[in-house]
């Protein structure tokens, strides 16, 4: 159909040739309208009434650029920080400088040795992070020569950025000081704030209090919730302990009482909810698959095991925590729950009493006058679990352990008289060894989490009104990335960022902190609540220029 068109086309346009004189022939010399290049003109970008001139950005290491399980020099120049100081710059910003690390590998030395891992690339031929070969170069005890622009800490809680000696490097290795900032600090007994006001900031950024909560969390639940002791002293809280509230928000508002004190202005944000991230959504509840070849084959005896404990929690009243693993479709894990009540003593009692519990003991070699000592490890081993359901969360590194024999229990068992291939068999993560507390997330311990988020958030809500400063709701965010994914332009193609673990581009391969397209994509919306609230008119970055995952 199209050819003929154009020779009808043809045909018409020879017809009209021939009809016409020589003189007339207006169409032997084509006519071509000149087109005039116009330049658009240039944008006059400005930064409305905020004075983006020094620009200093606190917090911890969401604002230092961590990513991948590491701080390295092309993470920090994904930072969100420097990526808004970029477009500050287009509206009268300055000079915005980062305490670089020494080199893409990350890690740390402390007095040569070393205290961190290098960073994670994703090994595509086994389909696994793995740490970039190589060997840190970044030593702690060389103090670089600041000011530095990113006081973003890796590690701090909110509490710490008003610690003095928190950078005091002598006190790296008892852990009483950061290494991170003991690298940057301008002497060692300055703090976060007093290094950040030094420089007298006429526009901030504030982002803490995550790891107020994400130590608790990424332990499993494994700290003290201080919402919950009422601990208002937080020299005596540990690494993975909650906050309390009334802590948190006794030293926020502090914090923005003397970052405003001088007429600056800034934009803070508030707190995902870090169960929405891929270290907590990855790993499902029940993983062991009846068609691998080391778990399948071993169905049938363990649930001739557990089929004598269910028995046992049937005669208690707790048939729930009965456990069975099918040969049909996956399994949940065994896991620890401190929640239950404790009936070792019951489950042995209950053993002991039972005649036929001798023959029981005697299938996997053991003598009958054996049976009163296994009578009491079962009570030991199985007296608060049961298996995991959808409401657990387990987190990411127990991918690698579920299925791994837990040494402790190996070694303890063959302590007992147990054969090793014996203690082996009862010792198998997630099988025979229920996880751990430090490996799952219970309903309660999720609520924890959820509560002290809120109330951390609505502190931060209520502080960014009265001080009238531009409020990014990272909570929102996230929730979005975690649900629907956030669009991002590729061009003349659509994207989309979404927080699936290794594919889905929002977040780096540690599962908590965000990719640099990640951080890219915040800094987006922290541009946009910015030119609203201050009436700036600064462009966005395109996220596709940034790496969502590192390969090498």
């Amino acid at each position: 159909m199209k050819n003929k068109h154009i020779y009808t086309a043809f045909l018409f346009g020879a017809f009209l040739f021939w009809g016409c004189s020589e003189e007339d022939d207006i169409f032997a010399v084509p006519f071509v309208p000149e087109v005039e290049q116009v330049t658009p003109p240039p944008v006059n970008y400005t930064s409305g009434t905020a004075d983006f001139s020094t620009y200093v950005s606190v917090g911890n290491s969401l604002t230092a650029g961590f990513s991948d399980n590491a701080l390295f020099v092309r993470g920090q120049t994904a930072s969100f920080p420097n990526i808004l100081a970029q477009q500050f710059a287009l509206a009268g910003g300055g000079d915005f400088s980062q305490p670089l690390m020494n080199d893409d590998l990350g890690g740390l030395l402390l007095g040569g040795n070393e205290i961190a891992d290098t960073r994670l690339i994703f090994d595509a031929a086994n389909q696994v992070p793995v740490n970039i070969p190589g060997d840190p170069t970044t030593e702690v005890s060389n103090v670089l020569s600041g000011p530095f622009n990113n006081m973003g800490v890796p590690g701090a809680k909110s509490y710490h950025l008003l610690a003095n000696g928190y950078g005091n490097v002598a006190g790296v290795a008892a852990g009483l000081a950061n290494p991170y900032f003991a690298r940057m600090a301008s002497n060692p007994n300055a703090s976060v704030m007093e290094d950040a006001m030094a420089q007298n900031p006429t526009f901030f950024s504030l982002w803490i209090g995550s790891n107020d909560i994400l130590g608790y969390a990424v332990s499993g639940g494994s700290g003290e919730d201080h919402n919950l002791t009422g601990n208002l002293d937080a020299s005596t809280y540990a690494g993975n302990d909650i906050t309390n509230a009334g802590v948190f928000a006794q030293v926020y508002n502090g914090l923005l009482a003397t970052l405003t004190a001088g007429g600056a202005v800034g934009i803070v944000a508030n707190l995902p909810n870090v169960t929405d991230a891929p270290y907590f959504t990855t790993v499902p509840h029940a993983p062991l698959d009846p068609t691998n070849p080391s778990f399948g084959p071993q169905i049938p005896t363990l649930n001739t095991v557990f089929g004598a404990m269910n028995q046992v929690f049937a005669f208690l009243g707790v048939p729930e925590r009965s456990v069975v693993f099918s040969e049909n479709s996956a399994s949940a894990v065994v896991i620890r729950d401190e929640t239950l009540i404790d009936l070792s003593a019951q489950i042995a009692q209950v053993l002991n009493a039972d005649p036929n519990f001798p023959l029981f003991v005697q299938q996997f070699g053991l003598p009958p006058q054996a049976a009163p000592l296994v009578a009491n490890l079962f009570g030991a081993a199985y007296g608060q679990v049961r298996q995991a359901t959808v409401e657990d969360l387990l987190v990411l590194p127990s991918r690698n352990v579920i299925g791994s024999i837990n040494q402790d229990s190996f070694a303890f068992l063959q302590s007992q008289g147990l054969s090793p291939e014996l203690a082996a068999q009862f010792s198998a993560e997630g099988i025979t060894y229920a996880l751990d507390d430090q490996w799952v997330l219970i309903p309660s311990e999720q609520t924890a989490i959820a509560d002290a988020t809120v109330a951390f958030n609505t502190t931060i809500a209520a502080a960014a009104e009265q001080f009238d400063l531009a409020f990014f709701d990272a909570n929102t965010f996230l929730n979005t990335v975690a649900t629907t994914g956030v669009p991002i332009q590729s061009g003349d193609n659509p994207a989309t960022v979404t927080a699936d673990f290794v594919t889905g581009g929002a977040f780096s391969l540690d599962g908590v902190h965000p990719s640099p397209r990640g951080y890219a994509v915040a800094a987006n919306q922290m541009i946009g609540i910015i030119n609203a609230k201050y009436g700036s008119n600064l462009p966005e970055v395109n996220p596709v220029d940034f790496t969502g995952l590192y390969l090498n």
